[in-house]
C-alpha cells in the first residue's frame, strides 16, 4: 500500500442476517469489523452502520430500498471504499460496485490485505501471497468484456480457443505452483530451526488467543521483549519466541503467536497453520481472554474451535488468562478475580499493570514442573549417541553401570521422550 497518499475514505457496513442462526451480537461484530479496518494504513473509517437483513439478495445483498439509501449516503460523504463484514459473491461484488461507484472489499478481502500489510518473515510473506492469489482465483468473474474475448483464431479450428478468465485462471495456478515451491523451501528451514530448538531442554509455553487479547503485551511484559503491542487487531503475525526464567528458576521458551479470530477466512487458517506449530508441540498453551469484552465468551470458542482444527491435542495442559481486568469497572474487577480464583486453572490479571503476574508465572512453573516424569532406561554400551543425548538434554538425574549397559535415571517431558524415542 502506498503511505504517502491521502487516506482513503471508508464506511464499515455488517449485515445482520436473521437467517443465520449462528449470526454473532450485531454492535461487537461492527465494532471488530471497524477495528480490522483501522489496522489497515491509509484508509479512514468515515462511518459504519449494522444492516438488518431477513435474507441475502442474491444478486446484490441488499434489497433495493437499502441500495438507495446507501447510495445517497456514500455520495454525500464521498466515501471510495465499502467494507462489508461478510462474504459477498463476485457477482454481488461487482453489481454492487456498479450500484455505488465504489470499491467493495469484503471480510476475507479486508483480512488478506492486513495480512499482507503486516507479514514480516519470508514464510510470512509467501503464505499470505498464496491465500491471496487463491481468494483472487474464486473471484475471477465475467465483469469486463475482456474477459469474454475468444483467442486462438476465428474458431473453425481447433475448437474455440480459450477465454482471458481461463488464461487468467491459468496464469494464477501457475504464480500458485511457484509460490508453493519457494514455500516448501522456506518449511524446509524452519524444519531445522525447530529441530534446533527441539535440543532446548526448555518446555515451550505458547500464548494463543483471539486477536487484541493482549497476548502481545503480557509476552513483552514478562521477556521484556518490544514486540508490536497496540490496541490493533492482528499486530503480530509472526510467532515469536524468547528464553524466560520464572522467579522459581525454571526456564521456558514462551511463544507470541497470531491472534485468532471468528470466520477466519478458509485459505488462512490454511496458510497459517505453519505459523501455530509451535503451538502444536507446545508443552503448555496459555489461552489470553480479554475479560472486558462484550463477547469475551464467543471468542474463546472461537479460539478453541480453531485449535481443534489445528490438531492440537486436547491432552496439552492449558492454563485460562483472563486478562485486561484493570479496563473493567472495580466491582465487576472484584467478582471477576473471586470467579477466577474459584476455578482451577483461571487467572485474572492485567498485563499492562503487571496484577496478578507472579500468582500466573508461579502456575507455570509447576505446570512444566508436572508435566515431567522419573523414569530409569536401561542402555546397552552400544547405544553412547542415544546416552550422549539425554547428557546434553541435562535430562540425566543418576546413572549406575551395569554388566551389559546403563541405567540412567531421567526427568523429561512428553515431548523429549517422543524425541528420545525417535533418535
Amino acid at each position: 500500500m502506498d503511505h504517502d497518499r491521502l487516506p482513503t475514505r471508508a464506511w464499515v457496513l455488517h449485515p445482520d442476517l436473521k437467517s443465520d442462526d449462528h449470526r454473532r451480537a450485531p454492535k461487537p461484530a461492527l465494532e471488530e469489523a471497524v477495528s480490522l479496518a483501522a489496522a489497515l494504513p491509509n484508509l479512514e473509517v468515515v462511518g459504519s452502520a449494522v444492516v438488518p437483513l431477513p435474507k441475502a439478495h442474491a444478486g446484490l445483498l441488499f434489497g433495493s430500498g437499502k441500495i438507495a439509501e446507501l447510495k445517497a449516503t456514500f455520495a454525500a460523504q464521498e466515501v471510495e471504499l465499502v467494507l462489508i463484514d461478510g462474504p459477498v459473491s463476485p457477482v454481488q461484488q461487482r453489481n454492487l460496485e456498479k450500484e455505488w461507484g465504489v470499491k467493495i472489499l469484503d471480510r476475507t478481502g479486508l483480512i488478506l490485505e492486513i495480512f499482507s500489510d503486516r507479514a514480516r518473515t519470508r514464510e510470512g510473506v509467501l503464505q499470505v501471497e498464496m491465500a491471496a492469489l487463491s481468494y483472487q482465483r474464486t473471484r475471477l468473474v465475467r465483469a469486463w468484456t475482456h474477459l469474454e474475448r475468444q483467442r486462438g483464431g476465428l474458431g473453425f479450428v481447433g475448437g474455440p480457443g480459450e477465454t482471458q478468465m481461463e488464461a487468467d485462471r491459468r496464469a494464477i495456478d501457475t504464480q500458485l505452483l511457484a509460490l508453493k515451491k519457494q514455500l516448501d523451501k522456506v518449511a524446509k528451514t524452519r524444519g531445522l530451526h525447530r529441530a534446533a530448538r527441539a535440543k532446548v531442554p526448555y518446555p515451550i509455553v505458547a500464548l494463543v488467543g483471539y486477536t487484541n487479547a493482549g497476548k502481545s503485551t503480557l509476552f513483552n511484559r514478562l521477556t521484556g521483549a518490544e514486540v508490536l503491542a497496540k490496541d490493533m487487531l492482528f499486530a503480530t503475525l509472526d510467532p515469536t519466541m524468547r528464553r524466560l526464567r520464572l522467579p522459581e528458576g525454571t526456564e521456558v521458551i514462551l511463544s507470541d503467536t497470531v491472534g485468532f479470530i471468528s470466520n477466519l477466512p478458509t485459505q488462512l487458517v490454511a496458510a497459517f497453520r505453519a505459523t501455530l506449530e509451535e503451538v502444536l508441540s507446545a508443552d503448555l498453551i496459555l489461552h489470553v481472554r480479554d475479560i472486558s469484552h462484550v463477547d469475551s465468551a464467543a471468542q474463546a470458542r472461537d479460539v478453541e474451535t480453531i485449535l481443534a482444527s489445528l490438531g492440537v491435542d486436547q491432552s496439552t495442559p492449558r492454563l485460562e488468562v483472563w486478562n485486561k481486568i484493570d479496563a473493567l469497572p472495580e466491582d465487576e474487577r472484584d467478582a471477576m478475580r473471586a470467579r477466577a480464583d474459584r476455578k482451577a486453572g483461571i487467572f485474572a490479571i492485567s498485563a499492562l499493570t503487571g496484577e496478578g503476574l507472579d500468582t500466573l508465572c508461579a502456575a507455570v512453573a509447576q505446570q512444566v514442573q508436572d508435566a515431567r516424569s522419573e523414569e530409569v532406561l536401561h542402555l546397552p554400551f552400544g547405544e553412547g549417541r542415544r546416552r550422549a543425548w539425554l547428557f546434553e538434554q541435562e535430562l540425566v538425574q543418576a546413572e549406575t553401570q551395569g554388566e551389559d549397559g546403563y541405567d540412567i535415571t531421567v526427568n523429561w517431558t512428553q515431548r523429549q521422550k517422543a524425541q528420545f524415542a525417535a533418535l
